[in-house]
């Protein structure tokens, strides 16, 4: 059987496929496998609580049960969660946000599917149009989300370091160029994968600069605030009519019911729920219905900050203690932790690749994500690509304990090597 193009390249060997069977591969080998890898948030009893109530609310009320499985809902997602999304923007941001600028989708990966696709590609000029990421690495999944072959063009960052074993990147403005082939400009806050939040004055400035070449900003907020708010350093997001928020139930401890979020112009939104209608007739209801009263109460800003927030926080902290002692004496850096539950070990001047540490690893049941994955449209050549990875601590502490001990014996092998 032929595949066609699409069927092609949708079926080859891709970064998000290969993190996607190591955390499938790694449930069903149950405690043999210490996964550092994958994206899957911690459980937080508190949290599963919640929702454990609420669906056993939902399970004795035949009204309840009509809402999550017995009825299509509109293409654009379900009708009452949006309300209470658009008025929790509202109401505690200020933003002139109403339903008519918010749509589901059936996930956050899904969401990007459709964006990117909607804005890039061939567009009906004839011309191939592109979405520029001003800072790299960025997150894995945007890599093969294009219809497309070559959809995205990036930039390398500045690097600053900082104390101790610390780095951090930032934005390279001067060599950030916008012509006619870019069709959006797009960063994630916090960064997946290596934690950083830009500042308030690089979202600024990239906001002004895609409202200039009158293009969108898409950020992706799905560790941001209002929800999970897995940030470390006090900061406000940004919204108006020309930027593209999305926002995801997955780390509020709910991957999988594939809720998206995707606040934006009418324009946009139209584009968004007209896909949902061709690929899928209309998202789930089954998170938006879960999910509703904690966002129309706004009992979801007071869970986020008081449980899963200090949560991330502390096992940041202590995660980061348990990998300075492992690696004492060996050359590594770690960007610095300001959001997600994801370190970003940059290894410089290692002997071998992050892909080669990675199959040492998972010869020893450690599952991390080798780092050149996370380089989409950085076509250059680039040592620092090789010289990554991607480590979740997210999970239970003895595994991630036992994870980092060997992650560092096997890059002192490495570097003896």
């Amino acid at each position: 059987m032929k595949l066609s193009l699409l069927g092609a390249k949708f079926t080859e060997e891709s970064g998000i496929l290969q993190l996607m069977h190591d955390l499938g591969d790694a449930l069903a080998a149950g405690d043999d496998i210490l996964m550092l890898g994958g994206g899957n948030p911690a459980r937080i009893p508190e949290v599963e609580s919640i929702f454990t109530d609420r669906l056993r609310s939902m399970l004795s009320g035949s009204d309840e049960i009509e809402k999550l499985l017995a009825s299509y809902d509109a293409p654009a997602g379900n009708r009452p969660f949006i309300e209470a999304m658009a008025a929790l923007l509202r109401g505690h941001y200020g933003w002139e946000v109403g339903p008519e600028n918010v749509a589901l989708t059936t996930g956050s990966q899904t969401s990007f599917f459709f964006l990117f696709n909607l804005l890039g590609g061939e567009s009906q000029d004839g011309r191939h149009r592109k979405i520029l990421l001003p800072l790299t690495p960025e997150y894995i999944g945007y890599a093969d989300a294009g219809v497309a072959r070559g959809l995205f063009v990036a930039e390398k960052p500045e690097i600053e370091l900082l104390d101790d074993d610390l780095f951090k990147y930032h934005v390279d403005f001067d060599a950030v160029r916008v012509n006619e082939d870019i069709a959006a400009l797009c960063v994630s806050r916090p960064t997946n994968p290596t934690s950083n939040v830009l500042t308030e004055s690089e979202l600024l400035r990239l906001s002004a600069l895609a409202a200039k070449n009158d293009i969108p900003l898409i950020i992706d907020n799905a560790y941001g605030t209002p929800f999970p708010n897995i940030m470390f350093t006090e900061t406000e997001p940004i919204w108006n009519e020309n930027i593209i928020l999305t926002m995801s139930l997955s780390k509020l401890g709910l991957p999988g019911v594939r809720t998206g979020i995707v606040i934006a112009n009418e324009m946009i939104i139209k584009a968004v729920s007209a896909m949902n209608a061709i690929v899928s007739l209309a998202p789930s209801s089954f998170g938006a219905v879960l999910a509703h009263d904690l966002v129309a109460s706004g009992d979801v800003l007071e869970l986020c900050r008081k449980k899963i927030r200090p949560f991330y926080e502390r096992k940041s902290q202590q995660a980061l203690g348990w990998l300075r002692d492992a690696m004492k004496g060996l050359p590594y850096r770690v960007h610095k932790p300001e959001g997600t539950f994801f370190f970003w070990l940059w290894l410089e001047n290692m002997p071998i690749t992050s892909q080669e540490l990675y199959e040492r690893l998972k010869k020893r049941g450690v599952l991390v994500v080798p780092g050149h994955y996370f380089f989409p449209g950085l076509e250059e050549p680039w040592r620092h690509k090789q010289e990554c990875l991607r480590v979740n601590y997210s999970q239970d502490d003895d595994v991630v304990r036992k994870g980092i001990a060997i992650l560092a014996e096997e890059i002192q092998r490495a570097f003896s090597s």
